[in-house]
């Protein structure tokens, strides 16, 4: 019972339900900077965008917890679970890479 409390898939599907609840025009009016795709879109567990990055999963829990912290922007769903949206994942990958053309 408790790993279903704190299921990823759980809070995943939570956050595309409020695409349905929220529309880019709504969130306009509330005031709310909510992207549909960033909604929508594919979201990593800490052990997920780990995996990526070939570095154990203490790494991003300690670029998490740096001041100020490191790393792309993160969602803390809980005290358990953290995600990171594979969008923002994909944005700070390509703000950090090197072509060694310029780098020379």
């Amino acid at each position: 019972m408790t790993d279903l409390l704190h299921s990823p898939t759980r809070h995943i599907g939570l956050l595309r339900r409020c695409k349905d609840l929220m529309s880019s025009q709504e969130s306009a009016k509330s005031g709310r900077d909510v992207s549909p795709d960033l909604i929508a879109g594919k979201w990593l567990t800490t052990d997920e965008f780990a995996g990526i990055l070939n570095v154990d999963p203490s790494t991003l829990r300690r670029w998490r917890t740096a001041r100020p912290p490191q790393g792309p922007p993160f969602v803390r769903m809980s005290d358990r679970i953290t995600l990171y949206s594979a969008t923002d994942v994909e944005l700070w990958l390509r703000s950090r890479r090197v072509e060694p053309e310029q780098a020379a």
